[in-house]
Parts: C-alpha cells; sequence; structure tokens
C-alpha cells in the first residue's frame, strides 16, 4: 500500500502537569513533540493532545482511552518522570501496559547523562497496551528531542511487532530500522 493512501495514524501525546492542566503556564512540551513527528514522519499522522493534571487515576484513564478508544499507534507523555512526590507518569505507564520495554528508559536515560548529570534522576519507560507503545519522555523540549532522536529509530519497528501499521520516516532526518529479511 502506498503512504498516501493510507488513513492517517493516530499518536497520542500527553502532557502530565498540574499546573499547565489548570493554565497557569503554557505548555510547551507538547508542540516541541508535534514539532518533532512533524520533521521526522514521512506518513500522514494526527495528533490527539491531551493535558492531564499529575493524578495516577488520570493519566491512567486517558492512556487507556487513547490507546483502546482513539486506536492510537503511539502514546507518548510528557512530564512527571522525576522524584518528585506527584511525578507517576512511569507508574499510571507500568499499570495499563501488559508488557514493558525497559530498554527505552536505559537508552534515554543514557544520552541525558552526557548533557546534564540530574539525568540519573529521571525514570522513564515504555511499553506496550494491546497494539500501542506507550514511551514516557521528559518535560523539557531540548530534552524531548534528544531522547526522541536517541529511540525513534527502535519506534516504527516495534509498532509493526505488535499489529500497529507501518511508520515511514523521512530518510534525510532520522532513518528507522528494520531487521534485513
Amino acid at each position: 500500500m502506498n503512504h498516501l493512501d493510507q488513513s492517517p495514524v493516530r499518536i497520542g501525546i500527553v502532557t502530565a502537569s498540574d499546573r499547565a492542566s489548570q493554565g497557569q503556564y503554557e505548555d510547551r512540551s507538547g508542540p516541541a513533540i508535534v514539532e518533532y513527528l512533524n520533521e521526522v514522519l514521512a506518513v500522514p499522522w494526527e495528533p490527539l493532545r491531551r493535558i492531564v493534571p499529575d493524578e495516577l487515576s488520570v493519566l491512567k484513564q486517558t492512556l487507556i482511552e487513547l490507546c483502546d478508544q482513539q486506536g492510537c499507534s503511539l502514546v507518548v507523555t510528557t512530564g512527571g518522570t522525576g522524584p518528585a512526590p506527584r511525578d507517576i507518569t512511569p507508574e499510571a505507564t507500568e499499570q495499563v501496559c501488559q508488557k514493558l520495554l525497559p530498554g527505552f528508559g536505559e537508552l534515554m536515560r543514557k544520552v541525558s547523562l552526557e548533557k546534564v548529570p540530574t539525568a540519573i534522576l529521571s525514570r522513564q519507560t515504555a511499553g506496550v497496551r494491546g497494539s500501542t507503545l506507550i514511551v514516557n519522555l521528559p518535560g523539557q523540549p531540548r530534552a524531548i528531542r534528544e531522547c526522541l532522536d536517541a529511540v525513534f529509530p527502535a519506534i516504527p519497528y516495534c509498532i509493526e511487532l505488535i499489529g500497529g501499521p507501518f511508520l515511514h520516516t523521512r530518510p534525510e532526518r532520522l532513518v528507522a530500522y528494520r531487521p534485513p529479511k
């Protein structure tokens, strides 16, 4: 199938932030993810954005809705991955996923540690719910870009393995890895 003929791939973008969800400051992380995906994806895609407070039940409900009702192939979260008491994004992700993929968090921390020593405090993870990949990202736009550059080459193949669509990337920007047949 020509990628121009396919329906837009649905991608959930969830910002976990008490203050942003209350309108106390502008969410810069969600737009940074949209900008990044526009740069690397060469398929039609549709962002489904959510800004939610750091509440476990709300975050879990949002992830389930994007995966199960909205049919997102990928859900990317930003924020809530640190050690503060209200940082609960990894817990919500773990509770809604059938399989965890800790290599995503390990690689993101490695890349971030090359920039800042406090990256060791990050608890990003990833997992699979049905045919959806959920990836937790940090909250800073610069760190989002660095982390996505590190892990995105594996994301299209992972989505294929769990029954999702074939994601083409713009090879001049990022080459998705697929094992030779």
